[in-house]
């Protein structure tokens, strides 16, 4: 059968859930600590190992900029947004606000959200909105314009690392891997532990040979990817990692919206049926199902199904 790696989430910590998984053939239990404070990820790999033997993957936050918001805004075109250093519409990590220049193109979350900085004032950073959408929480900022150098993993990462050593877990992955030197860095602060890198830049794509030199198991993360690259190009740079990782014997495991119709219904669309074919076809060694789980309805019926679609991907 194929191998499921799932996100964990209010929909799937619970007791029910976790004993189903032992039976599900789903490979590793992911916590997303982008998402998860060091006392819930702590709490989280208690409750998990209660219920369930499959091995938990703590995936760290690494380089990437995100939102710190008090409420959800709504931001209309040509408005004006004020980024904040203190209070309410922060970014994090904290040092990359001093890293921002006039001009700077954020792409904000996944409704649509950009702004461009205008001034720095004492406020912060005055910004207009060219393109109107929701400023929330916790959703990824991608500056469209240039390359912002940001630490490889956070302060929290580490702590995160550490605790979770501490507790057993096996399994780490490092999210939005640009550089080899990122994996040496990684495996120097994981020596015994499985390690798995993200891909979901356009540098790591750029840097495809010399990271594969230095690892042999990888997530192609098609959302933060298609906020680094065009749209369209995600089938064309999907095909290219997978087809150099099958020529290299790499496993590599494709991420993000499979089956995002089932977070609130319990059947899929025939794309997404599509998708998953087309990513076992292609040569992946297994699916990553994120909000399908964390958040969805029918975090069960989805692993089933992924189960249904590669038994017919092995007949064909």
């Amino acid at each position: 059968m194929s191998n499921i790696l799932i996100t964990l989430g209010p929909s799937t910590l619970n007791k029910k859930f976790l004993q189903k998984a032992n039976k599900l053939n789903v490979k590793l239990l992911r916590l997303n600590m982008s998402h998860l404070s060091l006392g819930q990820m702590k709490k989280n790999i208690k409750f998990i190992k209660r219920y369930s033997k499959v091995p938990i993957c703590i995936d760290t936050e690494g380089a990437q900029i995100r939102t710190k918001v008090f409420k959800s805004k709504y931001f209309k075109k040509n408005s004006i947004l004020t980024i904040s250093e203190f209070g309410d519409n922060n970014l994090y990590p904290k040092d990359v606000f001093n890293k921002l220049r006039r001009n700077d193109i954020l792409d904000i979350g996944f409704k649509g959200l950009k702004v461009q900085i205008i001034k720095k004032n004492k406020n912060g950073y005055l910004s207009k909105v060219i393109n109107d959408g929701y400023l929330e929480n916790n959703k990824g900022v991608h500056i469209k314009n240039r390359k912002v150098k940001l630490d490889y993993l956070t302060k929290k990462d580490f702590l995160a690392i550490k605790v979770g050593k501490n507790l057993g877990i096996k399994n780490f992955a490092l999210s939005f891997t640009n550089t080899p030197e990122d994996i040496k860095k990684f495996n120097k602060v994981l020596k015994k532990e499985n390690k798995i890198f993200k891909l979901e830049t356009k540098l790591a794509i750029k840097n495809l040979d010399k990271i594969f030199k230095l690892a042999d198991k990888f997530i192609i993360d098609r959302g933060d990817l298609s906020k680094d690259i065009d749209l369209e190009q995600i089938p064309i740079f999907q095909r290219v990692i997978l087809k150099k990782g099958k020529i290299k014997n790499k496993k590599i495991f494709v991420a993000t919206n499979f089956l995002e119709s089932m977070i609130e219904n319990n059947y899929p669309t025939r794309a997404e049926i599509n998708d998953i074919f087309n990513a076992f076809e292609l040569g992946a060694s297994g699916i990553v199902l994120a909000a399908e789980t964390a958040i969805g309805r029918y975090p069960t019926e989805c692993i089933e199904l992924v189960n249904k679609i590669f038994k017919q991907f092995k007949k064909y």
